[in-house]
């Protein structure tokens, strides 16, 4: 299984700021705009990540147990290049941070 898919730290702790042409009201975008708010007229954020405590509107679970991302295949750009090598069980630091943020021990090789 995926560490990620036990754990949602990140999803629970950083401000998701994206474009406006990834919300599926442009021409191309995928994610659903109704669960994202407009910063500006070029960015969007996910609702409740700029919240506090945040937590994204779209990670479904509890935090460090079991979670899954209810729009994975449309999730924004900073999401899927967050943590690249998360799925294999090595974290960075951003990766790291959310854990400890949420009592959870950093991600080592072959540990989730």
């Amino acid at each position: 299984m995926n560490p990620c898919q036990a754990c949602g730290a990140c999803c629970a702790t950083f401000p998701v700021v994206f474009t406006v042409d990834e919300l599926d009201e442009a021409p191309g975008g995928r994610v659903p705009a109704s669960l994202a708010e407009r910063l500006t007229q070029a960015t969007a954020r996910m609702r409740g990540t700029g919240a506090q405590p945040s937590r994204c509107i779209a990670l479904v679970g509890r935090v460090g147990e079991r979670v899954e991302c209810a729009i994975y295949p449309s999730r924004p750009g900073p999401c899927s290049e967050f943590a690249p090598l998360a799925a294999l069980g090595r974290g960075d630091a951003a990766c790291d941070d959310a854990r400890r943020r949420h009592g959870l021990p950093p991600l080592a090789p072959g540990r989730p």
